[in-house]
């Protein structure tokens, strides 16, 4: 005999179908009576012909429901239907289903495909829900069970859904397929589940559906959740457990829910390893014989635990690797950078040039250059962009390929600076300039001709034991920022003995371990006191900067250019 299960009050009752008409309303001559004033009086009938079961609307005012849908004269029932009649749900059990004779939960044969949805989830702001929780479980920082419930309740149990949750976990570094394998186990640790679905939250707090799963492919793929429970669950750390959300009283105002014709819910916080709520479990039941209890919430906060941890470790080793691949590529971008760098500086007779570059990151802004010119002459380039890491690597070598076309063809040092500041100019990338000094040597003559744009004045040692920089009034302004700016152009007669250093503000600013600064006169004592010879002096100062230092992190790129004649 076929039976309709009226499911009200957080009941189950069974009612058998016989032959004829089985009339469903409020009054009491009603074969099947339902408490409710929005039912009619004469809601519905269901009759049984040839063997089939067909439901038909009496003309009641809030109409008959089958699976959602609204019925249109008799309506062939199938298996396992949904009737909604006004507020009242039930259950149509055909002839010879297993349900009937099916008391203990657990024992209800459940379809083992698990389908895939791709339905988003509808967040239900319900400002008047009065929702009350059947069962609760606190987690980390409650003063509860913990992350993993109640550990003295079913150890066994919760050790072998742990393992298993493990188990089907281990090895995936895919974040998008481990959600969705979380279902598929929770689906065989909790077989009278029909729905589940796990939400995350993002950087900016909202959560986020990443894997949603339904028992059978054809189920009703509308899913609400209610704020009111969401916002619980994630504030108190707490696992909510409703024996019967849709029939409960107590969610009497919460559509989000009564709309979905659940029987058992659970929702149980995805709590990171520091104890902070990073999203949830949602998993409900449809079936009115297996309905969850607070056991099953207390297992599904010891599964929602491992498999946190699981996830957060798939994160961390998928950040891991991200970040070696990262470090591969900046080893190869370093490369790259340090080709753009002259292999080997000039070599000229009576002339001694030397240089350094220590970046403050694998890649870093500072550049220079030197080559030789036509006519004996000699070109150095020296510059830091604002900026280091990546964007001042991106900006260096653009300045770098700049200086090396247009040295090609222009020899004078005014005109050559007009030029690269013109194109540098073109498409300049707003905040990253270039202090740059760019200087040509006739090595016959010995005149030095020198544009500063923006940089520090290089220091000049002459032969005589005295310093020399030139005046403030001759800096002019950086590379890139003013298109068509008139340089002056300096001139300086190398003697004998003389030598310069060029140096980027990495130098100066250096930091000691108690942030104090090497600074502009301790640079400039040392050059006065250091090596006569100019790949000597520029050594043992990038020494005394590292000693300076004493182990602290570069916190900008260090560059060191010296140069000058020999002593007779």
């Amino acid at each position: 005999m076929a039976m309709l299960i009226v499911l009200q009050g957080g009941k189950a009752i069974t009612h058998p179908i016989g032959e004829g008409e089985t009339v469903l309303g409020r009054h009491p001559a009603c074969t099947i009576q339902l408490d409710s004033n929005t039912v009619s009086r004469r809601h519905a009938q269901v009759t049984k012909v040839n063997g089939q079961y067909f439901v038909e609307d009496l003309g009641s005012g809030n109409g008959t429901f089958v699976n959602g849908k609204q019925t249109v004269g008799k309506t062939q029932l199938a298996h396992d239907d949904r009737i909604k009649l006004g507020p009242i749900l039930l259950r149509f059990q055909s002839e010879g289903s297993a349900l009937l004779n099916a008391p203990q939960k657990g024992t209800v044969p459940r379809p083992q495909a698990v389908a895939e949805t791709a339905h988003d989830i509808d967040f239900v702001d319900e400002a008047e829900d009065a929702a009350t929780i059947t069962g609760t479980l606190v987690g980390v920082g409650g003063g509860g069970g913990g992350q993993f419930g109640m550990l003295e309740v079913r150890p066994e149990v919760k050790l072998k859904a742990v393992i298993d949750i493990t188990r089907s976990l281990a090895g995936i570094v895919d974040m998008k397929a481990i959600c969705p394998k979380i279902l598929d186990t929770l689906f065989d640790i909790f077989p009278q589940a029909d729905r589940g679905c796990i939400l995350l939250k993002e950087e900016d707090g909202k959560l986020v559906s990443r894997a949603m799963k339904h028992r059978r492919a054809d189920e009703d793929a509308t899913v609400k959740l209610s704020k009111t429970i969401l916002n619980k669950v994630l504030n108190d750390k707490t696992g909510i457990l409703s024996a019967d959300a849709a029939n409960d009283a107590a969610f009497s105002a919460s559509e989000s829910i009564s709309s979905l014709a659940i029987r058992s819910m659970m929702c149980v916080p995805l709590l990171s390893h520091e104890g902070e709520p990073m999203g949830v479990i949602n998993v409900d039941t449809q079936n009115p014989i297996s309905q969850f209890c607070e056991e099953d919430l207390d297992l599904l906060m010891a599964v929602a635990g491992q498999a946190a941890l699981s996830y957060e470790s798939a994160r961390l080793l998928v950040s891991f690797m991200e970040k070696k691949k990262q470090d591969g590529e900046m080893e190869i971008a370093r490369n790259v950078q340090r080709a753009l760098l002259p292999s080997e500086l000039p070599k000229a007779p009576g002339y001694e040039f030397y240089a350094s570059y220590d970046a403050a990151q694998a890649v870093g802004g500072d550049y220079y250059d030197a080559g030789m010119l036509p006519g004996n002459k000699i070109f150095l380039s020296f510059g830091d962009v604002a900026g280091k890491g990546v964007p001042g690597a991106l900006i260096m070598s653009r300045m770098s390929s700049c200086c090396q076309n247009t040295m090609q063809f222009v020899h004078e040092v005014g005109p050559a600076v007009e030029a690269i500041n013109h194109h540098m100019c073109a498409n300049a990338v707003e905040g990253r300039f270039v202090t740059y000094v760019l200087a040509i040597i006739d090595l016959t003559t010995h005149e030095m001709t020198i544009v500063n744009a923006g940089h520090m004045s290089p220091i000049i040692r002459r032969a005589d034991g005295t310093l020399f920089e030139f005046p403030d009034e001759t800096v002019g302004v950086p590379i890139g920022v003013v298109d068509g700016y008139p340089f002056d152009v300096l001139d300086f007669k190398l003697e004998l003995g003389d030598l310069a250093v060029l140096f980027t503000d990495g130098v100066s600013e250096a930091m000691a371990p108690n942030d104090d600064l090497y600074t502009l006169e301790r640079l400039r004592e040392f050059i006065l006191k250091g090596p006569k010879k100019a790949d000597e002096l520029g050594k043992a100062l990038l020494a005394d900067v590292r000693r300076h230092a004493n182990g602290r992190p570069q916190n900008d790129d260090i560059t060191i250019m010296t140069f000058g004649r020999n002593p007779a």
